[in-house]
């Protein structure tokens, strides 16, 4: 099998996260950043199914220079290429769509696997926005896949149970927790990582559908207040939704 990951650097969940200077990006001094968490379950399950059926994984990012040490990382794991569409940091989920959709046109995966979202932007845009560019099915949100006799059928999760789907391969795969549990690369396979060839693409420019204005960080002067069930409280409740909140 041909598969193709899309993978993304993302900050570390642990880290602390405070507004830029210029009030629409965050201030990377001192943030880890990591593979996407998400995307740690596409890579595992693009080595599950080499493992059994053979064939290739190939990892891919759209981003700076930075962004090899994700790819370092996936290499580490047991992919066999790093892609880099080296370029501007993405800041448009079109952008890196388009770019994903451009090199996966050029080798023609039977699967392509990302996670269900990244953890930083959150748009949950990049599964379906790949599959409209490459007129391809796309399945999201998948626990359980099982690829037999040119058929990917995904059990995905929806609100309130389980759905169970089949699509003709190729097709693409957003990844959920449950999915499988990632591999931690071996102190070798990280040093071997290092040294091993990363290619780099020159990405193609698109005008961005999605411009962010700007960032803050949550109010702390909201104050909870605890009512009880008598009917002075419930009094109390209208006039305080009515003259503080002023939701009525």
């Amino acid at each position: 099998m041909n598969i193709l990951v899309c993978i993304s650097r993302v900050p570390d969940t642990a880290s602390r996260i405070l507004v830029g200077s210029d009030g629409k990006n965050i201030d990377t001094q001192g943030i880890k950043f990591v593979v996407n968490p998400y995307d740690e379950f596409a890579i595992e399950e693009g080595l599950r199914l080499r493992e059994k059926n053979g064939g290739t994984v190939t990892a891919i990012v759209v981003g700076t220079e930075a962004s090899k040490d994700v790819l370092r990382t996936a290499l580490a794991m047991g992919v066999d290429k790093a892609v880099l569409v080296k370029g501007k940091e993405p800041d448009d989920s079109f952008y890196v769509a388009k770019n994903l959709a451009e090199y996966a046109k050029g080798i023609s995966p039977d699967l392509i696997l990302l996670g269900r979202q990244s953890v930083d932007y959150d748009s949950r845009q990049m599964a379906s926005a790949l599959g409209e560019l490459l007129g391809l099915p796309s399945i999201s949100v998948v626990s359980k896949l099982t690829i037999e006799n040119g058929k990917a059928t995904a059990e995905k999760d929806i609100e309130g149970g389980k759905e169970v789907v089949e699509a003709s391969l190729p097709c693409l795969i957003s990844c959920q927790k449950g999915l499988n549990d990632p591999r931690y690369p071996k102190l070798p396979d990280i040093m071997k990582a290092k040294s091993k060839p990363i290619e780099e693409i020159v990405p193609i420019e698109t005008q961005n559908k999605v411009t962010i204005l700007g960032m803050s960080m949550p109010s702390k002067k909201r104050v909870g207040k605890i009512l009880g069930a008598e009917d002075s409280d419930i009094d109390e409740l209208v006039k305080l939704l009515h003259e503080e909140a002023k939701v009525i």
